[in-house]
C-alpha cells in the first residue's frame, strides 16, 4: 500500500511538471508570434495570439488547482513541497507572460493602417530575440532542473533593461523630432516594456528553480539596469 501511495504521489508530482513544461511552450509561442505580428504588421497573427491567450490561462488553473489538491491528500514535505510551490509560482509567471504577449498583440490591431517605419519597430524587434532567447534558456533548464542555467539567465537580466532603456530614449527622440511619430511610438514603447517585463518574468522562473533545486533564496540583489523612468525630455513649446 505504501509502495502505490509513493508511486501515485510521483505520478502527480510529474504530471504537474509537464503540465508546466507544456504551459512554457504554449506561452513562448505566443511571445514570438506577438512579435511577428507587430514586424510583420500581421493582423491575423495577432488576433490568433490573443484568441490563443485563453488555453494558457486555462493550463494556469489547472496547475494551480491540481497543486493544491495534491498537497491536501499527500502533505508532502521538504523536497516534494518545493516542487509542487515551484510549479504553481512558474505557472502564474508564464500566464502574466501569455497576458503580456496578448497586450502586444492587441497594440497591433492598434496600429493597422498606420505608418510603420521598420527602424521604430527594429529595436523592439532585437529586444524580444534577447527575451526569448532567455525565455528559452529558463524554461529549458525548468525542464532538466538544471540550476546553473537558470543563474546564468538571472545574471542576464540587466542586459534586457539597458536595451529597453536604450530603445525608450531612442523612440522619444523620434516623438521630438516628428509628431507624426507620436501614435506609433508610444505604442512601440508600450509594446517595448511588455517585452522587458517578460524578460523579468523569466528571471523570476530563474529564481523559482534556483529555490526547487537547492532550497535556497538567490542572496545577490537581482542585477536591474531600467533608468528609463529617470530620463528627462524636454518637449518643445
Amino acid at each position: 500500500m505504501t509502495e502505490h501511495i509513493v508511486s501515485s504521489f510521483d505520478a502527480d508530482l510529474k504530471d504537474l511538471g509537464r503540465k508546466v513544461v507544456e504551459m512554457g511552450g504554449q506561452a513562448e509561442r505566443l511571445v514570438a508570434d506577438s512579435v511577428a505580428a507587430l514586424v510583420k504588421r500581421d493582423a491575423e497573427l495577432a488576433q490568433k495570439v490573443i484568441v490563443l491567450d485563453g488555453p494558457v490561462d486555462l493550463l494556469q488553473r489547472e496547475i494551480e488547482e491540481k497543486a493544491i489538491l495534491t498537497i491536501a491528500r499527500r502533505q508532502p514535505l521538504a523536497n516534494d513541497l518545493r516542487e509542487i510551490v515551484a510549479a504553481m509560482r512558474v505557472a502564474n509567471d508564464l500566464e502574466r507572460i501569455g497576458d503580456l504577449a496578448k497586450n502586444t498583440a492587441k497594440r497591433v490591431l492598434a496600429l493597422t493602417g498606420e505608418f510603420h517605419p521598420q527602424k521604430l519597430v527594429r529595436g523592439v524587434e532585437h529586444m524580444s530575440g534577447l527575451v526569448l532567447e532567455q525565455l528559452k534558456e529558463v524554461l529549458d533548464a525548468y525542464a532538466s532542473r538544471n540550476d546553473a542555467a537558470a543563474v546564468e539567465v538571472w545574471k542576464r537580466d540587466g542586459d534586457v533593461d539597458v536595451l529597453y532603456t536604450s530603445l525608450f530614449r531612442e523612440l522619444l527622440t523620434y516623438m521630438m523630432e516628428d509628431p507624426r511619430n507620436i501614435s506609433l511610438c508610444t505604442h512601440l514603447l508600450f509594446c517595448a516594456k511588455n517585452i522587458e517585463r517578460i524578460g523579468d518574468h523569466a528571471t523570476n522562473i530563474a529564481e523559482t528553480l534556483h529555490y526547487l533545486v537547492t532550497g535556497q533564496i538567490l542572496a545577490d540583489e537581482r542585477p536591474k539596469h531600467d533608468t528609463s523612468s529617470l530620463t528627462s525630455v524636454a518637449f518643445p513649446s
